[in-house]
């Protein structure tokens, strides 16, 4: 007869904090690092080789990379994977994670396939003139699948050392191949999409390996009605998260011009940044919420995890506001400083309370409080609506994304105190 399996002893409450605050400390570190990396690409753009339609263009290629449900997809497999390991179900994950891995490609065949058809239409519509870049364009979005799925089985074993030395070497990574193809063999937008194309190689070689235990064990069949219940709740609220994360860059690639559109990617580059210092402390909550929730044991994360995010968010975005100028000058041409220092300070506060709302949507969909996602859904449509109505310039939309932001915020906001008082 097998012996039982020994359960650790449960840790006290000094334990989990100072648990979390390692955890969360060290993957904000590699998240800055690798951040910090990935940003420090942008700095190509001083190059007198490469022309900011050139750079537009490449801001526009990131856009569609990273409105792939990227989020949605890391946080299924870390919510599914922290369950399957606080429950002990791991040959049913090790069923999922192949299902997923395969349905992936095959999604994304087929989408290539319609892409390259339609490569005419698309070229034009963009305003691309060499169509290597969208040709590289295709397996960066293919890796950009995969890499959340297997980041996402490592944030769910709670296994942040290799989570964060792959975000580390993914900015490293990319930085490295784009400066040279960019500065040696004198590639444009290609060469940058290439740096992309290969740090995502090798982070995803260095996710996949440590998580080989759970996707090589022997496959259980899973219920999938079930499973979908899960699922799809998750997939549309952190879609809808990143959808207001991400949409309005390629809005403007599509709607302004290809100086305009560099402009503004630069300050979102800018803007976006403060997640680096936010993003893992949710990343390490999530995690834990969720193994809380299926042993049943209480935490108080929540509350230490959202004053942080609002302090760190505010304190990043009053930082651009003083010194915006001075960053735009410091990472891109002279050119790009006057029209990216106007928007610089309304893209840095609008993201402020998508930040703070994404630590309640995490609480939220932790504890499978799914009646928020409607009232998300209809967010979305409302934004992507108001985008169509209000763009007279780059500062409408970075209000109206502002807005939306807001409204997230609100409603993250009254859903979590609803749970509260449910169960007072």
């Amino acid at each position: 007869m097998l012996a039982a399996k020994i359960e650790p002893a449960p840790k006290s409450a000094a334990e989990h904090r100072a648990s979390f605050f390692r955890q969360s400390g060290w993957l904000m570190c590699a998240t800055v690092g690798g951040g910090v990396f990935m940003t420090a690409v942008h700095f190509l753009s001083k190059a007198k080789a490469l022309p900011e339609a050139e750079y537009g263009q490449f801001v526009a290629f990131l856009s569609v990379a990273m409105f792939i449900p990227a989020l949605p997809l890391q946080m299924v497999l870390a919510q599914q994977t922290a369950q399957a390991v606080a429950l002990h179900r791991e040959h049913e994950l090790s069923g999922l994670i192949r299902a997923m891995w395969l349905g992936t490609f095959v999604v994304w065949l087929v989408a290539a396939l319609v892409v390259l058809l339609f490569q005419g239409t698309i070229l034009a519509q963009w305003k691309i003139s060499n169509p290597a870049a969208l040709w590289l364009t295709l397996p960066v979005l293919l890796f950009t699948v995969w890499l959340p799925m297997f980041y996402g089985i490592l944030q769910g074993q709670q296994n942040f050392l290799w989570l964060g030395w792959s975000m580390m070497i993914h900015g490293v990574g990319r930085l490295a191949i784009a400066a040279f193809a960019v500065l040696v063999l004198q590639c444009h937008a290609s060469g940058m999409v290439t740096g992309i194309l290969g740090g995502l190689a090798l982070s995803l070689a260095i996710a996949i390996w440590p998580t080989r235990s759970l996707w090589l064990a022997p496959a259980q069949v899973f219920e999938w009605r079930s499973l979908l219940h899960q699922i799809i709740p998750l997939v549309l609220g952190f879609g809808v998260y990143q959808f207001l994360l991400t949409a309005d860059t390629m809005f403007v690639r599509a709607c302004f011009s290809e100086n305009t559109s560099a402009f503004y990617g630069s300050a979102g580059t800018l803007a976006r940044a403060s997640m680096w210092l936010v993003g893992p402390l949710a990343t390490v909550m999530f995690p834990k919420l969720v193994h809380a929730k299926a042993k049943a044991e209480k935490t108080n994360l929540v509350g230490i995890v959202l004053t942080g995010t609002a302090i760190l968010a505010a304190g990043g975005a009053a930082g651009l506001w003083v010194m915006g100028p001075w960053v735009v000058k410091f990472m891109f041409k002279p050119s790009y400083v006057q029209a990216a220092s106007v928007l610089l300070p309304w893209y840095a506060w609008a993201v402020v309370p998508l930040c703070v709302a994404n630590v309640l949507l995490f609480n939220l969909l932790a504890h499978s409080l799914f009646k928020v996602v409607p009232a998300l859904c209809v967010l979305a449509v409302a934004y992507a609506f108001a985008l169509t109505q209000f763009h007279d310039t780059p500062v409408t939309v970075i209000k109206t994304l502002g807005t939306c932001n807001l409204l997230l915020l609100v409603i993250c906001a009254w859903y979590t105190w609803k749970a509260k008082k449910s169960k007072v």
